[in-house]
């Protein structure tokens, strides 16, 4: 039986959402194993004199957690 694990995080990027997602999820996947699925929660931009400077996808990451092998 799996147990899974969900976290949330933000990925940025300058030219698009879709790419803060991509980056949200490459980034997590350095340091977790596992990554079974992700959701983009909401979609927010930093912005700087009336222009977007940074896409940010506010993301849920699910993974599942890995067992310890009784030894």
């Amino acid at each position: 039986m799996a147990v899974v694990k969900v976290i949330e995080l933000i990925g940025s990027y300058p030219n698009s959402w879709e790419e803060a997602a991509r980056n949200a999820v490459a980034k997590a996947a350095e340091t977790i194993r596992n990554i079974v699925g992700a959701e983009v929660v909401s979609q927010t931009a930093a912005v700087k004199d009336g222009r977007i400077t940074e896409y940010r996808a506010n993301m849920k990451i699910a993974f599942v957690v890995e067992e310890i092998a009784a030894g």
